[in-house]
């Protein structure tokens, strides 16, 4: 320690605390001392707590024993930590909330994809050509048969279906799967549509055909012989552009509504029923030989020309293997300029067929009258059957100029090619009457 330079004046403390004179031998200053330090040794010995050292005041020199103030100590008490039970509680809710928005879209989707619930009672529904799968779930949904358009026109979307849907009128029944329904939408199994169904007989002439499509078919006669006699609503046959123009025709479509089958819509008008029959001779000609129109070039034959002797074959005869044979002498009177003499020709001028024909019958003032006018009448007398038009087209090569209808039964003829040898026929078919 440092000493004064006047030693009787006393001396300094290692604690800083100024000692006078004989002050220093008194034990209060021991004391004083020893108190201090043990404050500082308690200062470095407890670092949880936080010494505060008061001021200190100066002693008395009456009070050498009395100690200075002791710093007071406070101790503050430990943080206690709380457990991450809110960070829990978020992540339960949170968890809780994705749960029940993906059990909402799982029902979501599983409710709008569900099969409607059954019923015995089918809908019908129509498919247009050309309509888009979104529209034809809407269609679906309108009519019960799915829950959800949106849902089912997706579900499409991702099995890659909806483009093969073919157009019709299909009866589907509440109830069905997804899968049941798109089969019958792509394999087309419509509803048969309600059609009428009717036959014209080969040989019906235009007056027959409309009385007979009256009785079958519910067909207003007096529309279909309007609609018959007006050129501008016929749309079936290429060949009707051709018709001579000629005010001798009966019937202008006479031997152009092709005799069949036939099986049309429900509610079909005449004028369609027309068209249709008119078609079909469209069809069947073109069934014929590469060469037909070539082989009526060579003859000088038009078509229309082709249907009257055609007509005028099916209404004489009624073995197939005569066609030919009539055909052909009809050809060869042609060619000789000798009328025709046909008594189809007299029978198609009557109101009622006549099982025998009588000589004032054969008088009838008519250019279809050919026992009294050369050649071909204006028009064929009846629609003839395919094999006629051939028989017409590609007639017997004969020089047959007669023939006369046995009555035995068998519906065949006796040709000749002479008018006495004809007689001689005539005698031997009337012995021949079937009793």
């Amino acid at each position: 320690m440092d000493r004064d330079d006047e030693p009787n004046t006393g001396w300094k403390s290692i604690y800083g605390n100024k000692v006078n004179g004989d002050e220093e031998k008194t034990t209060g200053n021991k004391e004083t001392a020893a108190a201090t330090e043990l404050s500082r040794f308690n200062r470095m010995s407890r670092p949880t707590t936080l010494n505060t050292e008061l001021p200190r005041s100066e002693a008395p020199a009456s009070s050498s024993k009395q100690p200075e103030a002791v710093a007071r100590t406070t101790t503050i008490p430990p943080i206690r930590r709380r457990k991450p039970r809110v960070l829990l509680w978020s992540f339960l809710i949170a968890s809780g909330l994705v749960l029940s928005v993906a059990a909402g879209v799982v029902f979501f989707l599983w409710n709008g994809l569900r099969p409607t619930s059954a019923s015995a009672t089918p809908v019908q529904v129509t498919i247009s050509s050309g309509m888009r799968a979104q529209k034809v779930a809407e269609v679906l949904e309108e009519n019960g048969l799915i829950r959800n358009a949106f849902l089912f026109s997706g579900w499409l979307k991702l099995e890659g279906e909806g483009s093969r849907f073919q157009a019709g009128v299909y009866e589907l029944e509440p109830g069905m799967t997804r899968e049941q329904i798109v089969a019958k939408l792509n394999t087309g199994d419509i509803v048969a549509a309600a059609t009428i169904r009717f036959t014209i007989p080969e040989g019906f002439t235009v007056q027959q055909i409309a009385a007979r499509l009256s009785e079958t078919a519910g067909v207003d006669k007096a529309k279909f012989m309007e609609a018959a006699g007006n050129s501008a609503l016929w749309t079936g046959s290429l060949w009707t552009k051709a018709l001579p123009v000629d005010n001798s025709l009966r019937q202008p479509l006479e031997g152009y509504l092709f005799p069949d089958t036939y099986e049309m819509k429900h509610g079909s008008t005449e004028v369609d029923l027309i068209n249709r029959m008119l078609s079909e001779l469209d069809n069947k000609l073109d069934q014929l030989p590469e060469d037909w129109q070539s082989q009526l070039e060579e003859r000088g034959l038009t078509v229309h020309q082709l249907l009257t002797i055609a007509s005028l074959v099916e209404r004489e005869v009624v073995v197939d293997e005569e066609r030919p044979i009539v055909a052909s002498v009809i050809q060869n009177r042609l060619k000789k300029k000798m009328p025709l003499q046909i008594d189809a020709t007299i029978q198609y001028l009557l109101d009622k067929q006549k099982e025998r024909l009588l000589e004032v019958d054969l008088k009838v003032d008519s250019p279809y009258n050919t026992y009294l006018n050369q050649g071909l009448p204006p028009g064929p007398i009846a629609s003839p059957s395919l094999k006629s038009i051939e028989a017409a087209l590609y007639p017997e090569q004969t020089d047959y100029l007669y023939y006369v209808t046995k009555k035995d039964g068998t519906n065949s003829h006796l040709f000749a090619l002479t008018y006495k040898q004809h007689q001689k026929n005539i005698k031997l078919s009337e012995k021949n009457v079937k009793k």
